[in-house]
């Protein structure tokens, strides 16, 4: 962006920033010191897996067992490094994020208006705030215009105060909201010397709740780990009482603990959000809270501002509309002298420094048409900011000659409200502004006026101006823009503009946007007195809402929230923030948008491409749909486990301790990466974004999913004690009978993992999904098993003995058998759905 910044503002040199940083230090908060990697491993340490696993290691040690209390020691390190690896991973990821979301500021530095991180102000700095932007260190206005701010977090009043060089109060503080013009500020406190700082609290500190989805989660671990810990006092007591020997029942008891407690689970959540969340940044949405993620994938409708989230906010100037002659000029014919005052005043209502697109265009066409450029002799004398409903601004400036200026400019409506004309010239007015606005045209109305004396009025609205004419400008859609919206229809989502355009305009953008709309559009004033169930009616069948101030976005967001409806609101501008910050998820524009609109939103698009949302919702889908199938599998291959260790104990079979701690946490290093890592890397199945976006309220696993979990587990759990029975049938001694018991196990967990990939698509289907991940982790729990089976030493350690081929084989039949018959229900299940269709 370019500025026309007073030369004589040259700002510091290279030395002067190194020296002022060296003295006072970077512009940052004292913030909570980042866990090292030391604290890292000391809170995985203390999980409830680790400190099973140190107890067990202790009674090994107690009672010299000392090849067993090694093995303990390398599955904690295994247990421990696989957690560090996904825990660093999901730090490194967020802290990624972090860094992203830290906001650029804009300097004066040896004479050049340049952007640097935040955290680089230094003291002494000359920093360029404007309308949306968010102020970063305390200082002094050493010159403004139209600038006014919005000092609520600091003294709770929610008015802009305007300010300037000359005025009494010149102060801008940290973490305070520019809501107009533009000021330049000399630095005088960073960091923790700031007002803010001094007070100790960040705006830009956003405090991360647990989502629906952590919370049901959470609770479920919870309450496997409470039955764990019943399950395990029980199991000890029993099988003292059975056996009376202390340490062998206490081992059993904490065995089938470690098979009860799911901590995969956590782990996995927190690995698939972060992960989630870092992906999305590689593709340039850069997301606040992993949380966020899952919430995308509920989405059920998308309101949108129209300027710069729809249309390219590009803002060309297409016609000039000439009051005195009645003529419309195209862009060819600017030059025309009839179009010259029109031209002047369009540039003096606008900004000195323009930063509007609007505006900066009106600067542009002043320079290329007038042969004398008059700005440099002219100064704003008095600023009438935009206000009103509609809104309109004024401004005057002075030449030294004591020639006067007075420009205003705003919505249409505004300025013939305020013009003196006749009723019929109104009528006349009102029908071009209904004809451009069909076209998808925006206007602005241009006016004049005359005044001697510094007796200005309270009221811009109370000059007596003249009307001059109409800006016309065209604001096209964005390329693809229709196919990102069919992309947002096809996935069940619902769209609504939210807008301070006219009806006429919104309603020519949204057709040529492929906006689908059956009904008439809504205007922000109409529904200011409404109340939320008129507002929930008004939303259930509007698509259009128009001339909507900040007020009125947020009621919408609001009525659209009550009924029940998982909102995502895209806006850029200061007047979209209220509504931003509401929404479920608030999404900002990376490159158009204020830093207002960026620090309310929980969602950043880096390139304002609204096809990147469509992408979020789907990343959100997909990583929804995969958790669930990484717990479902954790809860299906426990249920054998949990019954393995157990039943063959309180049946009184022949051999009650079929599985030791070695057994189970050979299992568990097996599913915890299968669980956390290769179902994270799992790609969209087919069909999700065609398919009705799920209820955030929704439980995370209903009663159906659960109960077909279950009964997955539990036909496993039929299959190994089958081959448990079968290899004692057979005349298999324990280590004989363990080998079959583990292999089959070992083997149905495998198929379980391929066929739990989907559970509407065949594994045929699935095994087409690329995800290198899944052959990889395969391949090692295959070597694994024949290290077991077929090395001596590793053998005798595991406590099983090696089996021919004929008993693989019978042990993979009985796996595929317990596992592949949900293979069949699959295809019932599509042939039904077919049939009722």
């Amino acid at each position: 962006m370019s500025y026309n910044i007073p030369s004589h503002l040259i700002g510091l040199s290279d030395a002067e920033v190194a020296a002022s940083q060296k003295k006072n230090g970077f512009n940052k908060m004292h913030s909570a010191q980042k866990s090292s990697w030391f604290q890292l491993l000391l809170n995985i340490l203390k999980e409830p897996m680790l400190l099973l696993l140190f107890a067990i290691s202790a009674i090994y040690l107690i009672v010299q067992d000392y090849g067993e209390a090694a093995f303990m020691f390398v599955a904690i390190v295994a247990v421990s490094a696989i957690s560090f690896y996904q825990d660093n991973r999901s730090k490194k990821a967020l802290e990624a994020l972090e860094k992203l979301n830290e906001p650029l500021s804009t300097v004066i530095r040896n004479s050049k208006v340049i952007q640097i991180p935040t955290h680089e102000i230094a003291v002494g700095d000359l920093c360029i705030i404007e309308e949306g932007k968010m102020i970063n260190a305390d200082g002094k206005i050493v010159h403004s215009n139209d600038f006014s701010v919005n000092e609520a977090s600091l003294t709770g009043e929610a008015f802009s105060v305007f300010k300037s060089a000359d005025t009494e109060d010149r102060n801008v503080y940290s973490g305070t909201v520019v809501v107009s013009g533009l000021a330049v500020f000399e630095v005088e406190q960073t960091g923790a010397q700031t007002k803010l700082g001094k007070i100790g609290a960040s705006i830009q500190e956003i405090q991360e709740e647990n989502s629906p989805l952590h919370q049901q989660i959470s609770k479920f671990v919870k309450g496997m780990a409470i039955i764990g810990s019943v399950v395990f006092l029980l199991v000890w007591a029993y099988s003292y009482w059975q056996s009376r020997n202390l340490v062998e029942s206490l081992l059993a008891g904490l065995t089938l603990a470690m098979s009860i407690l799911p901590e995969e689970i956590p782990v996995a959540f927190t690995t698939f959000m972060a992960l989630g969340a870092w992906k999305l940044m590689q593709e340039g949405v850069i997301i606040k809270r992993s949380s966020v993620v899952e919430t995308l994938g509920s989405t059920t409708v998308i309101c949108t501002d129209k300027t710069g989230t729809i249309t390219e906010n590009t803002m060309e100037l297409k016609a000039l509309f000439n009051f005195r002659s009645g003529k419309i000029f195209e862009a060819d014919d600017f030059n025309d002298p009839a179009l010259s005052e029109l031209i002047q005043f369009s540039m003096w209502s606008s900004e000195p420094l323009p930063f509007d697109p609007m505006e900066k265009t009106l600067h542009k066409v002043y320079e290329k048409t007038e042969s004398i450029d008059a700005r440099k002799e002219f100064h704003m004398i008095h600023e009438y900011p935009l206000d009103g409903k509609p809104p309109m601004m004024t401004h005057i400036f002075e030449n030294a000659a004591g020639v006067r200026v007075i420009a205003a400019k705003g919505a249409p409506e505004a300025i013939l409200h305020v013009s003196h004309l006749s009723n019929d010239e109104k009528k006349k007015l009102r029908q071009y502004i209904k004809d451009f606005g069909k076209k998808g045209y925006r206007l602005l109305g241009v006016a004049k006026s005359d005044l001697t004396g510094t007796d200005f009025p309270e009221k811009q609205q109370d000059f007596n101006f003249e009307f001059l004419g109409f800006t016309v400008f065209y604001d096209p859609p964005k390329k693809g823009i229709q196919q990102v919206f069919q992309h947002i229809y096809d996935a069940g989502i619902k769209v609504k503009i939210i807008t301070g355009d006219s009806e006429d305009t919104t309603n020519a953008i949204a057709l040529q946007a492929g906006v689908i709309n059956n009904s008439p559009a809504v205007n922000g004033a109409d529904i200011v007195n409404h109340s939320e169930t008129e507002l929930i009616e008004l939303s259930r069948k509007t698509t259009l809402f128009t001339r909507m101030f900040p007020e009125a976005k947020l009621k919408m967001v609001n009525a659209l929230k009550s009924d029940g409806e998982v909102v995502a609101m895209l806006g850029d501008g200061v007047n979209d923030a209220p509504a931003l910050k509401s929404a479920h998820i608030g999404v900002a524009m990376g490159n158009k948008g204020t830093e207002i609109a960026k620090a309310a939103a929980t969602l950043v698009i880096v390139n304002d491409d609204l096809d990147k949302l469509v992408l979020g919702i789907a990343a959100g889908r997909r990583i929804y749909t995969n958790i669930k199938k990484a717990v479902q599998y954790i809860i299906s291959i426990h249920i054998p486990i949990i019954l393995t260790v157990s039943l063959p104990l309180f049946l009184g079979w022949i051999y009650p301790h079929i599985f030791t701690p070695v057994h189970v946490i050979f299992l568990e290093l097996i599913m915890g990466p299968t669980c956390s890592i290769v179902y994270e890397n799992e790609p969209m199945e087919k069909n999700t974004m065609q398919q009705k976006p799920r209820k955030l309220t929704d439980t995370f696993l209903s009663w159906k999913e659960l109960s077909l979990s279950i009964i997955q587990g539990l036909m496993i759990a039929a299959g190994v004690l089958f081959a448990y029975q079968f290899a004692v049938q057979k005349g298999g001694d324990e280590l004989t009978t363990r080998a079959m018991v583990f292999t089959t196990l070992i083997f149905a967990n495998i198929l379980l993992s391929l066929t739990n990939r989907s559970f509407s698509y065949s594994i045929l289907d699935t095994l087409k999904y690329k995800n290198k991940l899944f052959p990889l982790v395969i391949g090692i729990t295959l070597v694994l098993l024949a290290s077991i089976l077929y090395i001596r030493p590793i053998a005798a350690f595991f406590q099983v003995l090696p089996l021919d081929l004929s008993k693989v084989g019978i042990a993979f039949s009985i796996a595929t058998g317990s596992v592949l018959w949900f293979e069949i229900y699959k295809w019932l299940k599509g042939k039904s759905k077919k049939n009722s269709v």
